[in-house]
């Protein structure tokens, strides 16, 4: 990651990447999940790239098309990709909310549910559903909603985030298990585990296989 994102810009943006690599078990588990995978990738919810530049540096080097409604942070990211000369990465300014981009392959939605509605996540996570190939994986990283104290952790976490301007929306609803389930077992096996590494946060992958 480094040689990416020794580039930055933005002292924060510097940090804030070091520390997400350093604490945060996420992209190593995406890798896990899709680093094989021949299938290209729609990244939902892709802030400053990390995902994609991640998944290059280990190997993976299917297309991957990544979107994100915060302007500023793709304009970083396809800064970033030109001054480094990547080849098969793009990123694009989208709301989720308008639908997505025509796709088949892999697709990834990571923290970004708690945004959204609970009318709008059912829409976002059938329309996500429907765009992975069979073969293919959507993977999701999310916040549940139940009564832990790592839910409440998690909730002061992204409050905190809108407050401090780093992220542009505050949380609308988290959803729980049943929730996910529900909606995602109509289309193929659902798999939930916790995903907090060193984080204090109530954070599950989420992986619907098809």
């Amino acid at each position: 990651m480094n040689a990416v994102y020794s580039h930055i810009r933005r002292t924060w943006d510097g940090y804030y990447v070091a520390a997400k690599l350093r604490s945060d078990p996420l992209y190593e588990a995406v890798l896990a999940e899709i680093g094989d995978s021949p299938l290209p990738l729609l990244d939902l919810g892709c802030g400053l790239g990390l995902l994609a530049f991640y998944l290059r540096e280990k190997g993976v080097a299917v297309p991957i098309h990544s979107l994100d409604y915060d302007r500023r942070k793709i304009d970083e990211a396809n800064r970033l990709v030109a001054e480094r000369g990547l080849t098969g990465l793009s990123f694009a300014f989208h709301d989720a909310r308008e639908g997505l981009p025509d796709h088949h392959g892999n697709v990834t939605i990571l923290d970004i549910l708690q945004f959204f509605t609970p009318e709008e996540i059912e829409t976002l996570l059938k329309l996500a559903a429907e765009r992975v190939a069979p073969g293919g994986k959507l993977v999701i990283r999310s916040c549940l909603r139940d009564t832990s104290g790592r839910y409440r952790a998690t909730v002061a976490g992204d409050i905190l985030a809108k407050c401090t301007f780093w992220m542009k929306a505050a949380p609308t609803h988290y959803p729980s298990r049943g929730d996910l389930e529900r909606v995602l077992s109509n289309y193929g096996e659902v798999r939930i585990s916790p995903l907090w590494g060193a984080t204090p946060f109530n954070n599950h992958l989420i992986v619907l296989e098809c």
